[in-house]
Order: C-alpha cells, then structure tokens, then sequence
C-alpha cells in the first residue's frame, strides 16, 4: 500500500499562524501606552514584520505569493540557499510622523524576512520570480508533483520486546 503525501507543506499554515500570535504579543503586548505608565514592548527579531504570505499549488508547480505593500520592487531582495528560499528587505519609516502619538499602529516599518523551506531537489533554476504592484509572486516550477514516501513502521514496545522493520512501498 503506498502512503502519498500530497502536500509538501502540511501545517506551515498553523505554524505561521502561531509566530503572528506571538509577533502580535511582542508588538502589541503592552495595552495602556506610556500615559498609563506601560511602554510598548521593544521590537526585536523575534517581533519584526513578518509578510503576509500563501502558497499555492497550481498544476505541478508551487506558486510562492508575498505581500509587501509600500515597497518598491527594487528592495526586494530573494535567496535561495540549501532549499531555502529567503524574501527579506524593508520598509521605511513614515518620517513626517516620527514626533506623532500613535493610538493604532497595524502598518509594520522596518526590516523583514521571511524564509521558506522548498521540497527536496529544489534547484534554483526552477525559481521564477515577479512583482506587480506590492505582490511578489515566486514560481517553482515541478515542486508540487506527488513524490513517493516510505511508511516507518511504529512498534508497540507496551506489548513486550519488538523488533523494528521499514516497510517500502
């Protein structure tokens, strides 16, 4: 029986989701503001802006898209090393309004990254990447085909002494 894993990239979404919960903590997580004696919390690696991103299988191929609203195309800069792909650069800070108080800050300034590990054997040349108006979109050509994977046998060691075997499909 073969045991196919269609996806190369089950539970990155609840991953991801999990790093904004705490990103949003990390930048938001002080509620009061200084008048009410609470700093903001200090933004650090761990809290810096993360963008938004999905990926998409469309036939054989991984369509990689990046939201970076506010930011020119120039600025952009994609890596790709040891099956990583890495879109980092930043967005500048609104300078007329550095002396302003803020009540509501959502729109992240400054640096960002984010890193995205392709499925085995990727090769650059199979990375095509465009921007249109604050969206990178980054194709991989063929990293979505179905690859074969071997089941690992899971011994119960609760009934006793086992021996261990891999079974190849």
């Amino acid at each position: 029986m073969s045991d196919r894993h269609t996806n190369p990239f089950d539970g990155v979404a609840d991953y991801f989701s999990e790093l904004g919960r705490m990103r949003s903590l990390g930048t938001h997580g002080a509620v009061g503001g200084p008048e009410r004696g609470v700093e903001a919390a200090e933004r650090t690696h761990a809290s810096a802006w993360v963008p938004t991103t999905d990926i998409v299988a469309v036939g054989d191929d991984l369509l990689i898209q990046v939201e970076l609203p506010g930011i020119a195309a120039e600025d952009v800069d994609l890596r790709f090393h040891h099956g990583v792909l890495t879109v980092c650069g930043a967005r500048p800070g609104a300078s007329r309004l550095r002396d302003a108080a803020y009540y509501v800050q959502e729109r992240y300034r400054g640096e960002f990254r984010r890193s995205i590990t392709l499925p085995d054997g990727t090769e650059p040349s199979q990375l095509v990447a465009e921007f249109t108006d604050g969206l990178v979109e980054i194709t991989v050509r063929g990293a979505a085909r179905e690859s074969d994977t071997t089941r690992i046998a899971v011994a119960d060691r609760s009934q006793g002494s086992t021996t261990r075997g891999v079974a190849v499909d």
